[in-house]
């Protein structure tokens, strides 16, 4: 019986990759300790997706672990020995990080070495998925020149018409220290891979989302904004006149990179997962298409300062993701998935699980 570790099983990808795991007939083991609502307050809490997670989940087990208890992750792993680690556990907001540098760190840098050290230990042979973050190069991508639209902005250099590459630039640039913290992550993660072999990879994602995420307004760009949207609050816009692009990925094509990865897997590679251009909009196109299947429309005020190191415009270049794994490939297009977050939401609120 093959199985899978995942940490932050309780989070957005982590529950996704629960679930998709689970119904190719992995045993299911999640490492989560509810950190998010620790991190977010009462908003943030995810207790109610590891209750989703083991009702559903036939043989799921939780492990109420923290990844900055050594000690505790080198015994997990040492015990349950999994086919495949999917790391998905992580202070995930740049704007926090900077209020508790220390936790930012311990939880994102030396939490992934925590479980890098355990599977070389316990499961060499194990693929170990690290969900990085775009937020590894900074605001460098700030520099590549820009056109400005009528609704975003947009890359006038064309060689960023498919996006952002994973040659571009880690170095010279604003990260903020969750960015820093992420690419202490990332190298150590790579360095693993190569230097001791292990089939590890980097995925370093753009939005990712849907229908599961607990969306706050320091992290969790839809799922937030379609929560004030059907809650008639007003979303705080941060600069950029509300034309600042992401690409977004449903939690599901997600899991099913993560799987495809594990069945062949590299040492040492990195990927910039997103929605790709196709998948990308600004928050002025994501007020928009929210309101198509809300019918409500969005209350917004406009502060004019951007988030430091923000970027202005952010889609990924998808083609090493599809050159070598060419069966994989979204699914979700960008409407059907902020259509599922708006279904999620009102059905949580409806339950009274917020």
């Amino acid at each position: 019986m093959k199985t899978i570790l995942v940490t932050g099983s309780s989070g957005l990808i982590g529950s996704e990759v629960c679930v998709y795991f689970a119904s190719r007939g992995y045993t299911v083991h999640g490492v989560d300790n509810n950190q998010r609502a620790v991190f977010f307050g009462p908003q943030g809490d995810t207790r109610w997706n590891q209750q989703r997670l083991a009702r559903n989940l036939p043989g799921f087990v939780h492990h109420e672990l923290d990844i900055r208890d050594r000690a505790g992750v080198l015994a997990l792993l040492a015990e349950v020995k999994p086919s495949v680690v999917v790391h998905t556990a992580a202070q995930p907001s740049h704007d926090r990080a900077a209020a508790i540098p220390f936790d930012d760190f311990d939880t994102n840098a030396v939490g992934t070495l925590n479980m890098l050290e355990a599977a070389r230990r316990a499961c060499p042979e194990s693929p170990f998925v690290h969900m990085s973050t775009n937020k590894v190069y900074g605001d460098a991508p700030n520099r590549i020149a820009l056109a400005e639209l009528e609704t975003r902005w947009d890359y006038a250099d064309p060689a960023y018409e498919h996006g952002i590459p994973e040659s571009f630039t880690i170095d010279q640039s604003k990260h903020s220290l969750f960015g820093a913290s992420k690419v202490a992550a990332d190298v150590m993660v790579q360095e693993y891979g190569r230097y001791f072999g292990l089939p590890t990879c980097c995925l370093r994602g753009g939005c990712l989302t849907g229908p599961n995420h607990s969306g706050v307004e320091l992290h969790g760009f839809l799922s937030f904004l379609v929560k004030c949207n059907l809650e008639e609050r007003e979303y705080r816009i941060f600069g950029y006149k509300g034309k600042q692009v992401r690409d977004n990925i449903h939690s599901l094509d997600v899991a099913r990179f993560i799987h495809a990865f594990s069945e062949a897997p590299r040492c040492g590679e990195v990927y910039n997962l997103g929605g790709g251009k196709a998948n990308s909009c600004s928050i002025l196109e994501a007020f928009t298409i929210a309101e198509q299947f809300t019918g409500r429309r969005q209350r917004y005020v406009y502060v004019d300062e951007n988030r430091i190191g923000d970027h202005i415009c952010y889609y990924s270049d998808l083609r090493k993701m599809r050159a070598h794994y060419p069966s994989w490939d979204i699914s979700k297009t960008l409407e059907q998935t902020i259509r599922e977050i708006v279904d999620a939401w009102q059905r949580r609120t409806l339950s009274g699980s917020q």
